[in-house]
């Protein structure tokens, strides 16, 4: 049977490799024998709060299960434009909140809504690789561009400007960031956005990390964003979010765009046809997210993640597994990896992407420690041998117990 070019221009996700092999190393583990700590997942440990999932209780036990507008609940997108004001201070039209299937189908229909063959759309090297499938699958290309730690791993305007070309389309952006955790600056990132809509582009930017931020100078929305003149940038971002992460609804796929007005009909058209609309039932739990004994428990728990960022980066660098920038949120350690490279014999990197260097430390670290981490091979190519990313999801106790093993280990 012969298999589609697109499907074949999709590269395989290779830490799934590495999921598999700490799967089949758990699996052999005796009696006695220390278990496997999974610091590879972007996933949070919590799960959705007591009052949501009660509200998808309610909703099934109600009969409420029948397909909604495309758009989303008119009563969740509402939602939503209170939670940007309560938290962001935002006015945002509900009109311009589109309800998804998740964060992946949120990224789907803006790049077939703005993307046409041939188009190229400049993004930071590292990035998350599924962001770059999307702009392949419309048909597009994804430039990247290396953005190393003095640029807090993101694209700066300086950046934008110089790789601009006559394909450009636009740029796709995500603060915080994963792998990194970092974010763009609020001037860095209306410097951007004013460039490219100076060029009649267009700037996505994917926040589905944004409610876990821990640095006020970060923590803002790039809806809200206004030019060195004072006009309103925000109007034309594409904002991609979703209740993944924050709000711990990782397998209810759940999410949303915010689009400008004129974007709104061509997105609902799309969604219509490739997804008729979002899980009924996780909108109607999701309504629950926004209720005070919710979003008091998200923001306990964005305390605790922070907790484990404030533990477990420093340990990291005494340890010389360096994190050269902070994260300032998400759940994520980017690691430097040269110094233990060197400790335990393993060349930097060799002539297959899947030799030396944080790949083959990935698998020593699961041999010698128990420990699942994931290296920089999916998140780019520049340099990736000389990174590892650690997620900080897993409980406090696990990460210590992590650190523990890795000391050991030295």
């Amino acid at each position: 049977m012969k298999i589609s070019r697109r499907a074949q221009r999709v590269e395989p996700f290779y830490v799934m490799e590495l999921a598999k092999a700490a799967a089949a190393q758990a699996a052999e583990l005796r009696p006695g024998d220390r278990s496997m700590l999974y610091l590879n997942i972007g996933e949070p440990d919590f799960t959705a709060p007591p009052l949501v999932q009660a509200a998808a209780q309610r909703a099934i036990q109600a009969g409420h299960s029948q397909y909604t507008q495309a758009t989303g609940l008119p009563a969740l997108r509402e939602a939503i434009s209170g939670w940007y004001a309560s938290r962001f201070g935002l006015d945002i039209d509900p009109q311009r909140i589109i309800v998804t299937a998740g964060a992946s189908a949120a990224l789907q229909l803006a790049c077939l809504t703005l993307i046409e063959a041939g188009d190229e759309v400049l993004m930071p090297d590292p990035s998350y690789p599924c962001n770059r499938q999307f702009v392949q699958a419309a048909e597009g290309r994804a430039v990247l561009i290396p953005s190393g730690p003095e640029n807090r791993f993101q694209l700066s305007a300086a950046q934008v400007e110089a790789a601009w070309g006559e394909a450009t389309r636009g740029v796709l952006l995500a603060s915080p960031s994963n792998p990194t955790g970092t974010s763009i600056g609020r001037e860095e990132l209306a410097r951007i956005a004013q460039w490219v809509r100076s060029k009649g582009g267009v700037t996505m930017v994917d926040e589905i990390y944004l409610g876990l931020s821990f640095d006020d100078a970060y923590g803002h929305s790039a809806l809200g964003l206004r030019g060195a003149d004072g006009t309103d940038l925000g109007e034309d971002i594409i904002s991609i979010n979703s209740f993944s992460k924050y709000f711990n609804m990782t397998g209810w796929r759940l999410g949303w765009l915010v689009v400008p007005p004129a974007l709104v009909h061509a997105v609902e058209r799309l969604a219509q046809n490739l997804f008729i609309c979002a899980s009924t039932i996780a909108q109607h739990a999701a309504l629950a997210c926004f209720a005070p004994e919710s979003l008091a428990e998200y923001e306990r728990r964005r305390a605790e993640f922070k907790a484990r960022r404030d533990f477990f980066i420093p340990e990291l660098n005494r340890l010389g597994l360096t994190v050269p920038v902070m994260p300032d949120g998400a759940f994520y350690a980017w690691a430097d990896v040269r110094q233990w490279c060197d400790r335990w014999d393993i060349p930097p990197h060799g002539e297959r992407p899947d030799e030396g260097g944080s790949w083959a430390l990935a698998f020593e670290l699961m041999k010698r420690c128990q420990i699942a981490a994931t290296p920089g091979r999916d998140f780019g190519s520049a340099e990736p041998w000389r990174y590892l990313r650690f997620s900080t999801a897993s409980s406090m106790p696990q990460l210590q117990e992590a650190i523990e093993r890795m000391e050991q280990a030295l």
